[in-house]
């Protein structure tokens, strides 16, 4: 290992105090939709700590909805913001080392909003209540993805206070609505703030994520005919129970899309989920119910349009519907609230692929694996803008589900990456003591 090398692992190695310190109190900030404030206000306070400038991004609801590109949305996004700050490198400047001279830009982008804990009560500590056992911090967000915000900024914050001087410059984001919609990251883009490549630091550790699947979410209105339960089976239609004929033709869907994966999802036995996320409906136990939605997520492949998986969910919901004599006369509606997004894929050629790929190995020995996922990121919204983005983070256990954690060595060792990473992407003019 280079002198400059050992002298980044120390400065990385420095900061696994404040960076553990930082990533229990975003986690003891409640960041679920419309809750997301208390945490960008700790975010912008880290890069304010590590000399930057933060700078606030709103997210503008007229122009959101303007954009082909965005999700729909039926709640109020005033007063939300993203929370952005850059380090400006000296571009044009002679370099030395990685970035020969080229000053190429870079983001690291997390998203500060997490989901809902499911349910507290099968929690072992309350999930908004940060818990350390061993080298794992228990908390909802911890993992997905507060972690990975700590981990960049704790990388930034070190090669600041080692002295290194960038020729390039790199932007910090944290981001809202990455769980529902994307929006966020979007209105970043939409606001100028964009660069050569991106890596996004969600919990993808021992690999670089290079290509994923788009997400429709859809909710489907079953209106029934309501009655006394005594006579439920002559005079009402159950609005619940007709969603059981619409769930299976929607698995019948599922089935289908899963028979022939294109590359890279045929590698994966079944890579695309249908999720029925909520079933609401009825008011009261005697009832027959009048009302139900089914509230679903559905995935799709790169090169599937949002409008054409609704075609497709349309579809489905209409044969099932004719198919059935009660469906028949009280037909279905389907409607969009949150995401419609396309998948997106970037080439293992890719310089950011490659050179990321060798930070890597020069912290851990050998290269890291290029894989796809079945979920979702905000990448896809820098892959349309032409930046080349990928995921790679700290390791977290059982995201979405119940006892949420995350590996503290792992969120110094991704650190450690990006600080090798980042003065091999932007180039550095030269590194000093201070």
């Amino acid at each position: 290992m280079s002198a400059a090398a050992l002298d980044i692992a120390a400065a990385v190695a420095a900061e696994r105090e404040w960076m553990e310190q930082l990533l229990a109190r975003l986690v003891a900030a409640e960041t679920t939709l419309g809750n997301e404030e208390a945490g960008q206000a700790l975010v912008a306070a880290a890069f304010a700590d590590c000399g930057l400038e933060p700078l606030s991004v709103p997210l503008d609801a007229a122009r959101l909805r303007a954009d082909p590109h965005s999700s729909p949305f039926s709640w109020s996004v005033e007063g939300k913001r993203n929370v952005v700050a850059t380090w400006d490198g000296r571009a044009g400047a002679e370099a030395s080392g990685g970035g020969g001279g080229r000053g190429r830009s870079l983001i690291l982008c997390g998203h500060i909003d997490v989901v809902p804990p499911a349910s507290a009560a099968l929690w072992t500590s309350p999930p908004f209540e940060p818990r350390v056992e061993g080298d794992w911090l228990y908390g909802r967000g911890g993992g997905d993805m507060k972690a990975g915000i700590v981990a960049m900024t704790g990388a930034i914050r070190a090669l600041r206070r080692a002295g290194v001087e960038l020729a390039g410059s790199v932007q910090l984001q944290s981001v809202v609505e990455e769980e529902c919609t994307g929006n966020g990251a979007l209105q970043c883009l939409l606001d100028g703030h964009t660069a050569d490549a991106c890596v996004l630091t969600e919990p993808h550790p021992d690999h670089l994520t290079v290509a994923q699947v788009g997400v429709l979410w859809f909710h489907v209105d079953v209106r029934g005919v309501p009655a006394h339960a005594a006579r439920a089976s002559t005079l009402g239609f159950n609005a619940i129970d007709a969603t059981y004929t619409l769930l299976r033709a929607l698995r019948e869907l599922e089935a289908e899309a899963n028979v022939a994966p294109p590359p890279p999802y045929d590698a994966f036995e079944h890579p695309i989920n249908l999720n029925p996320g909520i079933v609401s409906g009825g008011d009261w136990a005697s009832t027959v119910a009048a009302e139900c939605t089914l509230s679903c997520r559905l995935g799709l492949y790169p090169g599937e349009s949002p409008a054409d998986a609704r075609r497709r969910v349309e579809d489905t919901i209409a044969r099932a519907a004719a198919a059935d004599p009660l469906l028949r006369d009280h037909p279905p509606l389907v409607r969009y609230d949150g995401f419609a997004c396309e998948g997106s894929v970037v080439d293992a050629g890719e310089p950011l692929v490659q050179e990321l790929s060798a930070a890597y190995a020069s912290v851990h020995g050998s290269a890291p694996r290029l894989e796809a996922t079945t979920a979702t990121t905000d990448a896809r919204h820098y892959v349309r803008h032409g930046i080349p983005a990928v995921c790679f983070g700290p390791r977290a256990e059982r995201i979405h589900g119940i006892d949420e954690r995350v590996s503290l060595s792992s969120v110094a060792e991704v650190a450690r990456v990006l600080a090798a990473f980042v003065p091999m992407w932007c180039g550095t003019v030269h590194t000093q003591e201070r």
